[in-house]
């Protein structure tokens, strides 16, 4: 159940506009705008690639981006050999 509002004013162009784009997708204009408002709001945080971290955190980030993640659904697969290969190489 919704229950925070979210209130705007806009010029009736506008208003008539989104009331339109709406429609062609059979939803109604809230709907209409708490979709779109979201997708962009998602696409704003994940375009944010800068974020600041102290030497000990940027130190600990770093060995876990060098560190091997553990896979084992991966491992197995590269263990696999391949139908075409004679093992020789």
């Amino acid at each position: 159940m919704r229950d925070a509002a979210i209130n705007l004013r806009v010029l009736p162009e506008q208003r008539d506009l989104i009331n339109y784009a709406a429609s062609l997708l059979g939803k109604n204009r809230s709907d209409f705008m708490l979709e779109a408002a979201c997708n962009r709001a998602r696409a704003v945080v994940l375009d944010q690639v800068f974020f600041s971290l102290d030497d000990d955190k940027f130190k600990q980030f770093t060995a876990m981006l060098d560190a091997p993640a553990p896979n084992p659904g991966l491992e197995r697969l590269m263990a696999v050999k391949a139908p075409w290969s004679d093992g020789k190489r």
